[in-house]
């Protein structure tokens, strides 16, 4: 089966996205390298805001962690033409925005390494960091990937 239709299959559908925002780009190619931009936990109408351990739930994290990773692929789809591109999933980096003594992180940043993994099977195993800050407008997660494409 495909990428895209194992991406159809659960249930989600990427749009076009128009990669220049302005001062940055949401994913650039470098040889046979995709990098994307931090994404943030939002997608298709739904968002994930506030700091975790305190206004959101691992749950929630987690959720907004799979957007956040949903945008990724939106990003590397839009530059490459399609999912089925994608050689590997080769690291991510996934920040959340923690309370303080938070330290689950990496429950977090599973809801992302679930997603690559179920989309791109053995393709989708990854190196990655897990990692709590403060992000930008106060979401509760963004995530970056790195990707090998062809």
């Amino acid at each position: 089966m495909s990428y895209e239709a194992k991406l159809k299959e659960l249930g989600y559908t990427l749009e076009p996205l128009e990669l220049n925002a302005g001062r940055l780009m949401h994913a650039v190619r470098t040889g046979n390298l995709v990098y994307t931009s931090g994404q943030v936990s939002r997608f298709g109408g739904k968002e994930v805001i506030g700091k975790v351990g305190a206004d959101v739930t691992v749950e929630q994290g987690y959720e907004g962690a799979t957007l956040s990773a949903l945008c990724c692929l939106q990003a590397v789809k839009s530059l490459v033409g399609s999912l089925d591109n994608v050689v590997k999933v080769v690291k991510v980096l996934g920040m959340v925005n923690v309370a303080p003594g938070f330290n689950n992180t990496p429950g977090v940043i599973h809801g992302a390494s679930d997603l690559f993994i179920n989309v791109f099977g053995e393709a989708g195993r990854h190196a990655r960091s897990a990692v709590g800050m403060q992000i930008p407008s106060d979401y509760s997660v963004e995530v970056e990937v790195i990707f090998e494409v062809k």
